[in-house]
């Protein structure tokens, strides 16, 4: 049970984590707070963005914040498995004798930076799958537990098309989150240049160890969540499929393949984090709606219809949560304790409309009011 001392606590150390982030990020405050949201929710994240815009340096600074190790694979079309996850080596023992010894890959660390991860093979990819599920490596038959927290924060050119191989959709499902990194505005690039100027090193102080971080991950999934909240979210991802029992009308013309459960269990997990760094004891649809674009965007596969209008995943993902709450007769409303209960729309407004007729008695023209629909439709 989740009590108040816990809830200000974690308030506490979330609002100390953002604050020393700050001190070595410029803006992205989307991609920070999807990150730290991640990390405690015990997901991993997908980065798109172009070269130069803060993707290792924030992963540098979570190490630092989270007092955790770092490791930084490289991808390139030359990478081996066995150049991530490790191998066995022969070695010589004090006898003088030869034995096979498992030396560990870079996988083998908490926060695991996955650089232009789409310039590597397949069969280079695959070798993350295991790690970024299960948090488990098998290598010669042997299954080795990753250390924990453990986080894979893997990024990707959106421009530089050459020589790269899309990610598989089993990969891009185990990210729970796939956030956008755009360019800095002016403001924020004089920022980033004046403190750059400065020191080039990463200056953030630790604000959380892994201990506390597994005490928040814990906390966060103690959080309650209302059944229709639960029933609501599950709406939501039931929509974005074509095939399922309650496809939305986007779906149906744009999405050629929809979310899966993991999308369910990222929502869920994500929104309880969320409700706590927001000082809340429960989950509401709000953490629902801001969450749906970073779980959903890579999870729908669009089809030729989509890719020829220019239909981005976002935009669809906009109008699932619009068709489902806004544009049907019954709205979504939210009460002052952050649950969420259907609200009929209001009756269009009758108008008095003037009739005039004429009457035999009377040389003017009397005026009677007559009750009239605004909408002829209604």
């Amino acid at each position: 049970m989740v009590t108040e001392e816990d809830l200000k606590s974690f308030s506490e150390v979330s609002k100390n984590i953002f604050e020393q982030i700050k001190c070595d990020m410029v803006g992205q405050e989307d991609v920070v707070y999807g990150c730290v949201i991640a990390m405690i929710a015990g997901g991993n994240v997908l980065l798109e963005g172009v070269p130069g815009v803060g993707k290792t340096r924030l992963v540098r600074t979570l190490g630092r914040v989270f007092d955790l190790p770092f490791s930084r694979i490289q991808f390139t079309p030359d990478l081996m498995p066995a150049d991530v996850t490790g191998t066995n080596i022969i070695t010589k023992d004090e006898n003088g004798n030869s034995k096979f010894e498992f030396q560990p890959g870079p996988v083998f660390s908490n926060i695991v930076l996955a650089d232009e991860i789409n310039r590597a093979t397949p069969k280079t990819q695959s070798a993350l799958l295991e790690a970024m599920q299960e948090h488990k490596v098998t290598v010669m038959g042997e299954t080795r537990a990753l250390d924990e927290p453990f986080f894979v924060l893997a990024t990707q050119n959106p421009i530089e098309q050459d020589g790269t191989y899309p990610l598989p959709e089993a990969q891009m499902d185990r990210f729970m989150f796939k956030l956008m990194v755009t360019y800095p505005d002016k403001a924020q690039l004089k920022d980033i240049v004046m403190m750059t100027q400065a020191t080039m090193e990463e200056t953030a102080e630790a604000a959380c160890d892994a201990e506390q971080l597994l005490n928040m991950r814990a906390t966060a999934k103690e959080i309650l969540v209302s059944d229709k909240v639960l029933d609501y979210a599950m709406n939501l991802v039931v929509a974005t499929q074509p095939e399922s029992e309650a496809p939305a009308k986007v779906t149906k013309k744009y999405i050629r393949c929809g979310a899966s459960p993991r999308a369910g269990q990222a929502l869920i997990t994500a929104a309880k984090v969320r409700a706590l760094i927001n000082g809340r004891y429960n989950v509401s649809v709000n953490d629902i709606n801001a969450l749906a674009g970073p779980v959903l965007r890579h999870r729908l596969k669009t089809n030729f219809e989509a890719i020829t209008e220019h239909i981005d995943t976002d935009a669809i993902v906009a109008e699932i949560i619009k068709e489902l709450g806004g544009s049907t007769k019954e709205q979504i409303v939210e009460d002052g304790n952050g649950n969420y209960k259907r609200k009929k729309q209001a009756p269009k407004s009758k108008k008095k409309k003037a009739k005039v007729v004429e009457v035999d008695d009377y040389d003017d023209e009397d005026v009677v009011e007559e009750d009239e629909d605004e909408d002829d439709d209604i």
